[in-house]
């Protein structure tokens, strides 16, 4: 079992802690759980095999961050409301990454992804030194759309077949947020 007390960084309502391979069950249920919320954006690992080659990359490649927002229960940890992935980490002069993410269907709508997504930010930008973060999002993605501009995000540009999901190559604006525009 994984420790859902180990939060990296937490809030009055969610904790953020790194994946675990102990999360396996728990995570690729409620993938299964969520799948009319995350078709057509988005397709998490539903079983343990495909979950365990997911979770490796974020936990051992150091290019890649994973976080699994939880809702706290009276202060004590309790069920993950999703995930919050930092890829493509670079260092240096640039000192960016690229985020993904996912709301499971209980926690869709209930502002825990938005605290989570804060506490995800200020961890990328104290710990990990990064500037900047960017979000690549399907501009028909509303819910997606909404919660990186209420976190600050300002879109930058569009991409035209970006990504391939859902057996296309889709569309998808970009977004991103500075450490300067957190603090102003």
């Amino acid at each position: 079992m994984a420790d859902k007390t180990a939060y990296l960084t937490s809030g009055p309502r969610a904790g953020v802690r790194p994946f675990s391979y102990a999360d396996a069950g728990e995570f690729t249920a409620l993938v299964r759980q969520s799948r009319e919320l995350h078709h057509p954006w988005l397709a998490p690992p539903a079983d343990p095999e495909t979950f365990h080659v997911y979770a490796r990359r974020l936990i051992e490649d150091p290019t890649r961050a994973g976080f699994l927002v939880c809702e706290r229960e009276g202060g004590a940890a309790g069920r993950i409301a999703g995930f919050i992935n930092i890829n493509n980490i670079v260092e240096g002069a640039f000192r960016s990454g690229a985020i993904g993410y996912g709301a499971f269907a209980h926690a869709a709508g209930r502002g825990l992804m938005g605290e989570g997504l804060r506490l995800v930010m200020a961890y990328a930008f104290g710990p990990l030194g990064l500037h900047r973060l960017e979000a690549n999002i399907q501009p028909a993605n509303e819910a997606s759309l909404a919660l990186v501009r209420r976190a600050g995000f300002r879109l930058e540009g569009y991409s035209p077949d970006f990504l391939f999901i859902d057996g296309a190559w889709r569309d998808h604006e970009r977004w991103a947020v500075t450490a300067e525009m957190t603090h102003r």
